[in-house]
C-alpha cells in the first residue's frame, strides 16, 4: 500500500468487554443505544461489514420503510440481506482493549501498537494540595473547584466567579485528566494553553495525568457555551508508536483532528487541527487529494465530545448517520493501492446512566480497499493489531505489541 487512511470514530464502542465490571461498565454498548434512536442509519457502513462483526446486535437502520419509494425499498432491503446472508465488503474484527483504561490517550496510544498495563493516575477526590499549590504560584492565578465535574455543568455552576476574580476552574473526571475552564475574555486562548503547559510541566511521573486540557468558553451568566478551541497537551508515549516507527522509515505521517495533541507530536510529520465531525472529514478528504506516502491518521471527536458524555442518543445517532452518508466520498477517493480503516478509541455509550465518562467496551475495526480481501477476523486480543496491520500495509517493519490481520 502506498497510503493508508485512518479513521477514530472517538467512542463508539460495540459492547461491553469481559472485564467491564472491574470500570463499573457492565450494560454497557454504545452502537446498540444508538441503534434505537428513530434517527440511526449507517446502511454504508453495514455494506462495509460494521453489523456482521461479532457481538453487534442490531439493525443498521430505522428508516421508516413506508415512506420509502420502491427504488429506495430495494435499496435497504438488499443490505439486509446482504447482512443477513454474512456478505460483506471490507476485513473486520472485534478489537478487545489490553491496557489498564479507558480513556482516549490510552485507547490511541494501543491502537498504535503500546499497551499500558498500568492504568494512568486517577483523582476522584480532586488534585493534591501540593500540585494545586505549584500551579497556583507559577500561573499567578487562584484555582477554584478542584473536583470531578461535568465540563458543561462546571461552567454553569462557576462561570460567574471566574469571570468576576479571575481564578481558573481546575476540574477533572473519571479519566486521568486535568481540565482548566477559562472565560477568552477573561483569559485569552494562548494564555489558557500556556498555563496548560505549564500544568503539564508539573503533572510528570506520580501525578503524569494522561492529558492536561484547555477549555475555553464564551457566553454571559446563566448561558455559558464551551468554544472549539479546547486544546489537548497529551504525555509523550514512553516508547514509539507506530508514528515513529513509520517517520523513521521515511513515509508521511498525518494528523487531522486531536491526533497531534494525543501523541504530542510524536511520530508527526504534518497536522491540521479540526473544529467538528465535519470538518475533520472535509480536511480528511482535502488530505486524500495530497500526493504522500504513508498514514493519514484522523480523529472525530464530536461522537464522544458533544453527544456520548452529554448523555444525548439521538444527538449520537445523527453523527452516526451523518458519517455513513459521507462515507462514499472517503471511499471514492481511495485509489487502488490505498486502504481506509475504520475504527474506535473506546466506548461512551450515550444511555448509560451509571456515569458520564467512559464505557469499558470493544471497538469495531474495518479495513476497505481494493486489494484488501473481505473477511471476519473474529475477535482480536488488543487494539495493537492494529498498529502493526498499517506496518504491514506500508511495507515498514517494526516492533509493536500487537500482529498484523493481513
Amino acid at each position: 500500500m502506498k497510503r493508508v487512511f485512518l479513521i477514530i470514530l472517538d467512542s463508539f464502542g460495540i459492547g461491553e468487554e469481559p472485564d467491564a465490571d472491574l470500570f463499573g461498565d457492565v450494560g454497557s454498548d454504545t452502537i446498540k443505544t444508538c441503534s434505537q434512536s428513530p434517527f440511526f442509519d449507517m446502511p454504508n457502513m453495514a455494506k462495509l461489514g460494521l453489523f456482521n462483526i461479532d457481538g453487534v446486535d442490531c439493525g443498521f437502520t430505522n428508516k421508516d420503510f413506508g415512506s420509502l419509494n420502491d427504488e429506495e425499498k430495494k435499496y435497504y432491503t438488499d443490505i439486509k440481506e446482504k447482512v443477513s446472508s454474512g456478505s460483506f465488503d471490507a476485513l473486520i474484527a472485534r478489537m478487545r482493549e489490553r491496557s489498564m483504561g479507558k480513556d482516549t490517550t490510552i485507547g490511541h496510544w494501543e491502537i498504535a501498537g503500546m499497551v499500558s498495563p498500568k492504568p494512568m493516575p486517577t483523582y476522584p477526590n480532586g488534585f493534591p494540595k501540593e500540585v494545586i499549590e505549584e500551579f497556583e504560584k507559577r500561573t499567578g492565578r487562584k484555582v477554584i473547584v478542584n473536583a470531578t465535574y461535568s465540563g458543561t455543568k462546571v461552567i454553569a455552576d462557576y462561570g460567574d466567579e471566574h469571570v468576576k476574580t479571575g481564578a481558573l476552574i481546575v476540574y477533572t473526571s473519571a479519566d486521568s485528566v486535568f481540565q482548566i475552564a477559562a472565560h477568552e475574555e477573561v483569559v485569552p486562548l494562548e494564555q489558557l494553553y500556556e498555563y496548560c503547559r505549564i500544568a503539564r510541566d508539573i503533572l510528570q511521573g506520580e501525578h503524569g495525568v494522561g492529558r492536561v486540557i484547555a477549555r475555553p468558553f464564551l457566553g454571559e451568566s446563566g448561558n455559558y457555551y464551551r468554544t472549539p478551541h479546547r486544546h489537548d497537551f497529551s504525555l509523550i508515549p514512553p516508547r514509539d508508536t507506530m508514528l515513529n516507527i513509520l517517520k523513521n522509515a521515511g513515509k508521511d505521517v498525518l494528523s487531522v483532528g486531536k491526533i497531534y495533541d494525543i501523541f504530542a507530536g510524536s511520530g508527526i510529520t504534518d497536522y491540521v487541527y479540526t473544529e467538528s465531525n465535519e470538518d475533520g472529514i472535509n480536511k480528511t478528504l482535502k488530505w486524500m487529494d495530497r500526493d504522500f506516502n504513508g498514514l493519514c491518521f484522523t480523529n472525530l471527536v464530536d461522537f464522544d465530545m458533544v453527544y456520548g458524555h452529554r448523555r444525548d442518543i439521538d444527538g449520537y445517532a445523527k453523527a452516526l448517520s451523518y458519517f455513513d452518508e459521507r462515507l462514499p466520498e472517503l471511499l471514492s477517493k481511495l485509489s487502488d493501492d490505498d486502504c481506509l480503516m475504520i475504527t474506535a478509541d473506546h466506548g461512551c455509550d450515550p444511555g448509560f446512566t451509571k456515569t458520564t465518562d467512559h464505557t469499558r467496551e470493544y471497538i469495531p475495526f474495518i479495513c476497505f480497499g481494493k486489494n484488501i480481501k473481505p473477511m471476519n477476523m473474529g475477535t482480536r486480543e488488543t487494539f495493537a493489531d492494529i498498529g502493526s496491520t498499517v506496518l504491514d500495509l506500508l511495507g515498514v517493519k517494526g516492533s509493536l505489541d500487537g500482529v498484523s490481520m493481513i
